[in-house]
């Protein structure tokens, strides 16, 4: 007997999700793309530039992208998303130090941001979804998969979500830029940053699982052997 065919109990369910949950979270600080790379330079940047001015803030949080890539490289792990954190800080600090401004820090990611939310929505408006991109690269699953029409709708809620994070978080602190707040632009930098992503990320992983199972869709293996309907369904990750 197939054991995603059998009976589960609500505590059950809830454990297993939370289980899933946790190891979504565990892969993008320990796995391939670790979001870690991105977060200590400029949390070190805006910590050291409220107490001690813009060129130690520029050396601090340089300093710290450097020994990110150094930590990395000892350990023998992947240096990929080290290295483009260590060239966004470095962006960054060159940007602020033209300037001599430290609001300009964050310019080259106001710029992202406007950038990922417009390309967030013109991938939605042709009908392939951002998250199944990411998930995609994040995966490896199969392309075509997400484009299935039983699944394509859950991943294209899931990047309309996105669209609006994304527009929402980028508007207020082009907003803070313009008016020079640069303690306010550095704090809604940190609490939009990761840790409102990792809430982004549970919300999509959970309403994402949901959707798909209302599809009633293949699962990547189904899809792969080319099993027809009715589907078993994807039983974890999304």
């Amino acid at each position: 007997m197939d054991d995603r065919n059998a009976p589960q109990s609500e505590g059950e369910n809830s454990t297993g999700l939370k289980d899933e949950i946790l190891g979504e979270l565990t892969q993008l600080f320990t796995g391939k793309v670790n979001v870690a790379d991105g977060i200590v330079p400029p949390l070190a940047f805006i910590a050291v530039d409220a107490t001690s001015g813009l060129v130690p803030a520029a050396i601090v949080g340089l300093g710290s992208a450097v020994s990110i890539v150094l930590w990395r490289m000892l350990r023998g792990r992947q240096l990929r998303f080290a290295l483009a954190g260590l060239g966004g800080t470095l962006l960054a600090v060159l940007v602020a130090l033209r300037a001599d401004s430290s609001a300009s820090f964050f310019l080259p990611g106001l710029i992202t941001g406007t950038l990922t939310t417009v390309g967030i929505v013109i991938s939605n408006l042709l009908k392939k979804p951002f998250v199944a991109w990411t998930s995609w690269l994040m995966r490896g699953w199969p392309i075509e998969w997400y484009w299935q029409p039983r699944v394509r709708p859950a991943y294209l809620r899931a990047s309309w979500m996105w669209a609006a994070f994304f527009g929402l978080r980028t508007g207020t602190q082009w907003w803070l830029f313009s008016q020079d707040a640069t303690t306010a632009l550095g704090v809604a930098r940190v609490i939009t940053g990761w840790p409102a992503l990792l809430v982004l990320l549970i919300a999509t992983y959970v309403l994402g699982r949901r959707w798909l199972g209302e599809l009633d869709g293949p699962s990547v293996e189904e899809f792969e052997a080319g099993t027809r309907p009715p589907w078993q369904g994807q039983p974890v990750g999304f």
